[in-house]
């Protein structure tokens, strides 16, 4: 996390903050208000810059919490140097986790009823997965993989690899830790029955409907009990409750990421 935020401070202040040759350096202060509606994340990274930089920080608002249009997330306090310099960056990751919790929280709010889990997935921006991923936790999902050492999962483009899959569980089941997971992915009623049998942990329902999941859900509770099932492919927020209502033991999305639109904040120097 502290090599995140001084690398991020890092790109922005370039050579140096050309303001600092210019101008004094004074106490100054200054408040973080909401221009929109959200829910907050990213306080975790900014108690770090100001840390590092020297920056105090008073929150009226912490991760997970709701905030409206108008409201006071933070007073910093500093010199002018040190407050100017990193108030973009700040920002920035305030931005970007709060952007990314507002609109899993909209995803979360409204599976919740049904008792599912809302997963994130690895389409992240190339070097933010752990920041993104952040956020997604502070908008109520739970954590899919953080990479591919995280859990065996067989998507189609590594099934067309595999001749015997038989073999391929009774090999992997040697090789891979004791402890981690294999997933299947599988795109109808047929594969998913036969992932099922051949020993998967997880078995993801991709690209199907409310219907066809229900299917395999049944199935699923009538014969293999303890496998996991997880639906994913182009689930919207118009959309997810259907497939919440199956009784599908959790469901993933990348829009949790990729789709948050940036909500509005602003710094105000006192």
């Amino acid at each position: 996390m502290k090599k995140f935020v001084l690398e991020a401070l890092a790109e922005d202040v370039g050579r140096g903050d050309l303001y600092a040759l210019v101008s004094a350096a004074q106490e100054a202060s200054a408040n973080i208000i909401a221009k929109s509606d959200g829910l907050l994340a990213g306080q975790k990274y900014c108690d770090v810059l100001a840390k590092e930089e020297g920056l105090l920080i008073r929150w009226h608002k912490k991760d997970r919490d709701p905030f409206s249009k108008g409201e006071l997330i933070a007073v910093v306090e500093s010199d002018s140097h040190t407050l100017l310099k990193c108030e973009r960056t700040l920002l920035n990751m305030l931005l970007h986790a709060s952007s990314i919790a507002t609109l899993t929280r909209k995803f979360a709010d409204i599976i919740a009823p049904y008792g599912t889990r809302l997963l994130d997935t690895r389409k992240t921006r190339p070097m933010l997965r752990v920041f993104e991923k952040y956020a997604t936790r502070c908008g109520g999902a739970v954590n899919h993989r953080m990479g591919l050492d995280d859990c065996l999962m067989l998507k189609d483009t590594h099934l067309k690899t595999i001749e015997d899959l038989a073999a391929f569980m009774q090999k992997a089941r040697q090789e891979i830790p004791f402890t981690s997971k294999i997933e299947i992915e599988a795109e109808s009623f047929e594969q998913a029955k036969n992932f099922m049998a051949a020993g998967a942990d997880i078995v993801m329902c991709d690209n199907m409907t409310p219907e066809q999941l229900a299917e395999v859900v049944r199935y699923k509770k009538e014969n293999f009990p303890s496998i996991l099932l997880e639906a994913s492919g182009n689930i919207t927020l118009e959309t997810i409750e259907a497939y919440a209502k199956t009784g599908v033991d959790a469901i993933s999305s990348g829009a949790l990421i990729h789709q948050a639109n940036w909500i509005d904040l602003s710094m105000k120097v006192n």
